[in-house]
């Protein structure tokens, strides 16, 4: 038999390679071709070849050392021309991270707003074909499992999974329990630590064995315990969607089912998250980010004490409205001045903030909120770091579906719309980056509303028409292209919040686009001092600047080794930082902390920091 039959992918692979060696422009599309044309070579039709699992195979063959590859004797430049040919999706690590998300279990929400979904299988506000949570259910909501399982396909898609930043999404982070919170976030320290190892494996198959022995469990009416979460999910959906019983209801029926249904334990502390966080700081797999979701009324200092003792860098808050008046309307019993409270709070210990925003809600215009908008972005008791700017989109089991059919509310025309986000889009300052515009939620489930998974893309071409200048972050981003570093220059913008000074420090090049940034900022010293009073023990401290974020963009590299396709490791984040230190001294601060991930304090150690509590702190004259 020839070698064709003995290994298909090497002869794919094999071709590739030899029309590169050739000289010839090796695409995307010319891949597609030899795997079309290879796979009708095959005896078995369902077994067709893909770029997918060629990656997966080529991976695979490059982490073993195989002999295929032996055989075609790559130099490092074929490799890395081979990966970035492969490659599935380059836009995920395009910010130099690789960003990966993970949902907590259902569980009842304090609030019941009219837009929300109520998907009883799901936390509050997500529905179960949305593709993070069918992932999580894949994986019962495991946050190990869930871990392991993506980062293997990330890998797979030729991704580096060296930085991760975990995003965890679901209901209310503060709804939990404090011991549910604690060990979700050690679980997912756990699984980056064994990413890569034997353990990994043995522990995953250990875990999902007994998932999958509890749902087989018989009980006395002859269903295994599987069947009846299914049957009872079903009939409860049926009343939730009705009106006659509300999510919280729903969770309560469902609740001794799901304990049956998940055994595994879930004994935690402090001790053993911190352990996992060592481990972590040396592990191929190093958190370099962790985002958590709450509500602005959950935001309190002690909340942030115990999230930054998690490792937590970024918090996103579900603002929705800056005016009462929708708030109310739409179920929301929160108040603009709980979002104010809650982004005060956050600057002062030094997190990122995310805040969602939605048009279209009921009891607004798109006048309404585009003020509203242009109010979160230049007034100083906001402006967030990101957005997520969403439309509401009207799902079956959302309450809303009664003002739609009283009239009371309906969904804006795609014009209208489009035309709202694009001037959203233009009055978005230099230093905000707008996330996301679309939420992933199929289109069979929305009922009314837009359904236009490309809706970025349309504001965005509706942004150019219009011909204004666009100085939001992500449309400046470098992305996957390359970059000449001596192209770029430095700049600094500044800007005022209520209880801060704050400094956006970034590298440009001559087209504007951004390459790396860094956000500084200079807490109010008469209002931490007011704060440190009524709460003493709390981890602050005066005269102390905080850096907030690093990041550089650009293909996420390897850790300790220079980015081929990008910026990263080229001393850019290193430059901003010196930077960082001299305004911080000219504006009289002693020290200065970064709020750092658990994954980089290694970094941080090496550029002079010190272990400071919650944080990492150098002198401004020792650093000078």
């Amino acid at each position: 038999m020839g070698q064709y039959n003995v290994c298909p992918m090497e002869e794919v692979l094999t071709k590739i390679v030899e029309s590169m060696r050739a000289g010839e422009a090796v695409t995307p599309q010319v891949v597609d071709r030899i795997l079309r044309q290879e796979s009708r070579t095959l005896p078995d039709p369902s077994r067709r070849l893909s770029k997918r699992r060629l990656m997966a195979w080529y991976m695979r063959q490059r982490e073993e050392h195989g002999p295929a590859l032996m055989r075609l004797g790559l130099t490092a430049q074929e490799d890395e021309a081979l990966i970035h040919l492969l490659r599935a999706k380059p836009r995920r690590t395009a910010s130099g991270v690789t960003t990966l998300t993970v949902l907590t279990e259902p569980w009842p929400c304090a609030h019941d707003c009219r837009y929300c979904p109520n998907d009883v299988r799901m936390p509050k506000s997500y529905l179960s074909d949305e593709p993070a949570c069918q992932r999580a259910e894949r994986c019962f909501f495991d946050p190990y499992l869930q871990v392991a399982a993506r980062l293997r396909v990330l890998k797979e898609m030729g991704h580096h999974t060296d930085k991760v930043e975990l995003i965890v999404l679901g209901g209310t982070w503060a709804d939990y329990p404090e011991r549910y919170r604690l060990w979700f976030i050690e679980q997912l320290f756990c699984a980056l630590d064994d990413f890569g190892t034997e353990a990994l494996a043995c522990e995953e198959g250990r875990r999902r064995a007994r998932y999958r022995a509890a749902r087989e469990t018989v009980l006395e009416d002859g269903r295994t315990v599987a069947d009846a979460l299914e049957e009872r999910c079903d009939q409860l959906q049926a009343q939730v969607d009705e009106g006659s019983l509300t999510y919280g209801e729903a969770w309560g029926s469902l609740k001794g089912l799901r304990q049956l249904s998940s055994p595994e334990g879930r004994e935690a502390s402090w001790e053993g998250l911190e352990e996992a966080q060592r481990r972590n700081e040396w592990a191929r797999s190093r958190c370099v980010g962790l985002v958590v979701e709450t509500r602005p009324d959950a935001v309190s200092a002690q909340a942030c004490v115990e999230m930054r003792r998690m490792g937590v860098t970024k918090v996103q808050i579900g603002i929705q409205s800056l005016e009462d008046r929708v708030l109310a309307l739409n179920g929301r019993p929160e108040q603009v001045g709980d979002t104010e409270r809650a982004l005060r709070l956050l600057r002062l210990f030094g997190f990122k903030s995310h805040v969602h925003m939605m048009a279209n809600l009921k009891g607004s215009t798109p006048k309404d909120d585009r003020l509203s908008y242009e109010t979160l972005m230049e007034d100083a008791r906001f402006k967030p770091d990101e957005v997520k700017l969403y439309p509401c989109a009207l799902v079956e089991s959302a309450p809303l579906t009664e003002d739609l059919a009283e009239g009371s509310w309906a969904p804006y025309g795609e014009g209208d719309l489009i035309e709202l986000l694009a001037r959203c889009v233009c009055a978005t300052p230099p230093w905000t980056r707008i996330s996301r515009m679309i939420r992933d939620i199929p289109s069979p489930d929305i009922l009314t509303g837009c359904k236009k998974t490309n809706l970025r893309q349309l504001v965005e071409a509706e942004v150019l028409r219009g011909g204004s200048a666009v100085s939001e972050m992500r449309i400046r981003e470098v992305a996957t292209a390359q970059v000449d570093v001596g192209v770029l220059h430095q700049e600094e913008l500044s800007y005022a919040t209520v209880n801060t000074e704050e400094r956006f420090l970034q590298w440009v090049d001559e087209k504007g686009r951004l390459a790396a940034f860094l956000r500084l900022s200079f807490p109010d010293q008469g209002e931490l001092r007011r704060l440190l009073q009524e709460q003493p023990s709390l981890p602050l401290e005066e005269k102390r600047a905080m850096i907030r974020e690093v990041h550089v963009y650009g293909r996420a590299s390897r850790i300790g080794q220079s980015g081929e396709e990008g910026n990263q490791h080229q001393g850019l984040g290193r430059a901003l930082i010196k930077r960082a230190f001299e305004l911080a001294a000219d504006a009289g601060f002693d020290t200065v902390s970064v709020i750092s991930a658990v994954g980089t304090r290694r970094y941080y150690r090496g550029l002079g920091f010190a272990d400071d509590g919650l944080y990492q702190t150098a002198s401004v004259a020792a650093f000078r």
